[in-house]
């Protein structure tokens, strides 16, 4: 999980900044993205793919890895989804959440600075970066991120939940699972759901 770190590191830049998101795929709520700088490869918590992890397991991980890390989490919402589309507003959430990160950082740690991204992402950034499809069960630096921004996704969609308590987002999280669908039949969207994303659900 380390090799592209190592790699980078043997070109000079001492700085890996890993790059991730989570919630494209569900029917409400932001898409979330975390940029992280890790200060320490050790663990005692397993880091890896959000999705390999049971939600304790993220829990444990991501409080261990915002304390052993440089990072920044930034989401776009449901409104932002709907006039761009997912994809334009899930760059939008990276590119945010790297400036978020290189605020934090000095002007000659910029220059031994690369981002390692998770996907086939095409970013604006004024940093060096490589897309990396599957990337999150590649390099400890976007696991670590992919992490950070499901965590806080759930975070959010917990809070949804306490406002839409007869939506269950908190079992769901906004996916579009045979509860959410069959919640949507019955008392139809609400503020927080991503319009351009519910033919599915009207069609099925």
């Amino acid at each position: 999980m380390l090799s592209y770190e190592k790699k980078f590191k043997l070109k000079g830049y001492d700085l890996i900044i890993g790059v991730d998101e989570a919630g494209r795929g569900p029917l409400a709520g932001p898409v979330v993205a975390a940029a992280v700088w890790l200060k320490d490869f050790k663990f005692q918590h397993r880091v890896d793919d959000s999705k390999k992890l049971s939600a304790q397991k993220r829990k444990d991980a991501f409080f261990e890895i915002q304390s052993k890390s440089l990072y920044s989490i930034a989401a776009v919402n449901h409104l932002k989804i709907d006039q761009v589309n997912i994809l334009q507003a899930t760059i939008l959430a990276m590119q945010k959440a790297v400036r978020g990160l290189v605020a934090q950082l000095s002007p000659g740690q910029l220059k031994r600075t690369f981002v390692l991204v998770d996907g086939n992402m095409h970013l604006k950034l004024d940093l060096p970066y490589l897309s990396i499809v599957g990337g999150d069960g590649k390099s400890l630096s976007i696991a670590a991120a992919s992490i950070l921004a499901k965590e806080r996704r759930d975070q959010i969609m917990a809070s949804f939940h306490k406002i839409y308590p007869q939506y269950e987002f908190i079992r769901h999280k906004g996916y579009p699972t045979q509860l959410h669908r069959a919640i949507l039949k019955a008392r139809g969207p609400i503020a927080i759901h991503r319009k351009s994303f519910l033919r599915c659900v009207q069609e099925a």
